[in-house]
């Protein structure tokens, strides 16, 4: 079983920032693409098809950032650690919504798969 564990969000105020860190436990091979989602607008019912992305990092450490944070956002991932952390700069009101965490795993049983943590709030006043 694969576990991942999100820590770092909060309340803060526009321009301020924020450092998102998620840790990957449990019995797997390896990690693939790990990184951020969020809720998003009208995503009530909260389907991860919907989530919009905010910032991935591939094993090569190749990086995707979501157009509205491009600039403000930066992920990173250490890999002897199995985190990935993201850190967030200006931040804006539109910012605000549930952080997920999101790794692909491989493993033995079941080959390789998508996780998710359970969500972090992040909120930033106006």
């Amino acid at each position: 079983q694969v576990h991942l564990v999100e820590s770092g969000g909060g309340l803060v105020q526009a321009g301020g920032s924020l450092r998102l860190s998620c840790v990957v436990s449990g019995s797997f091979r390896s990690i693939g693409t790990m990184g951020w989602y969020r809720r998003g607008p009208g995503n009530a019912r909260d389907l991860v098809a919907l989530r919009d992305l905010v910032a991935v990092v591939r094993i090569d450490g190749s990086t995707k950032y979501g157009d509205s944070v491009k600039g403000r956002f930066t992920v990173s991932r250490d890999n002897p650690k199995n985190t990935v952390t993201l850190q967030m700069n200006d931040l804006k009101p539109e910012d605000t919504d549930v952080y997920y965490c999101q790794a692909v795993v491989e493993t033995l049983s079941s080959g390789a798969y998508d996780t998710w943590g359970q969500g972090t709030q992040v909120t930033v006043s106006s």
